[in-house]
């Protein structure tokens, strides 16, 4: 389907290769709002939010996978999103999901947390927040 109005796209993650091929629209979250990539996009580099990462692969199809934190590069008709997770909508686990919730909540309640602690906490709470959701 290559043509003027695709581009290629790449999902990575620690375990390896999500996803690679021609995409019509990458649609994602970044740190600062929503985001939609189409065909000759600016160069961009981003960081991203977890959400519904959305890869358009044809006008009947579209790709969907839970986000986690991570980055996304655009440059030279090619888009590259590296996350820490990436997961199938249908492969999220609601209750082991809301006990990572309920485990980065009481982290955030112990005055004791340091700093880095802290930060740790709030990531897995917004994690979970966004999977919990995308799950519903």
């Amino acid at each position: 389907m290559a043509g003027e109005s695709t581009f290629t796209a790449e999902v990575l993650t620690p375990e390896g290769e999500v996803y690679s091929g021609e995409v019509i629209q990458l649609s994602t979250k970044t740190v600062t709002g929503e985001i939609g990539i189409l065909a000759r996009h600016v160069p961009i580099l981003a960081a991203l939010d977890p959400s519904l990462l959305r890869l358009k692969v044809s006008d009947s199809e579209t790709i969907e996978y839970a986000q986690s934190h991570g980055t996304l590069q655009v440059f030279a008709n090619h888009a590259q999103v590296l996350l820490e997770q990436a997961i199938k909508p249908s492969d999220l686990d609601v209750s082991a999901l809301q006990a990572e919730k309920d485990d980065a909540e009481k982290r955030l309640a112990d005055d004791s947390l340091g700093d880095a602690a802290r930060l740790d906490a709030q990531r897995d709470l917004q994690r979970a927040d966004a999977f919990l959701e995308i799950a519903s």
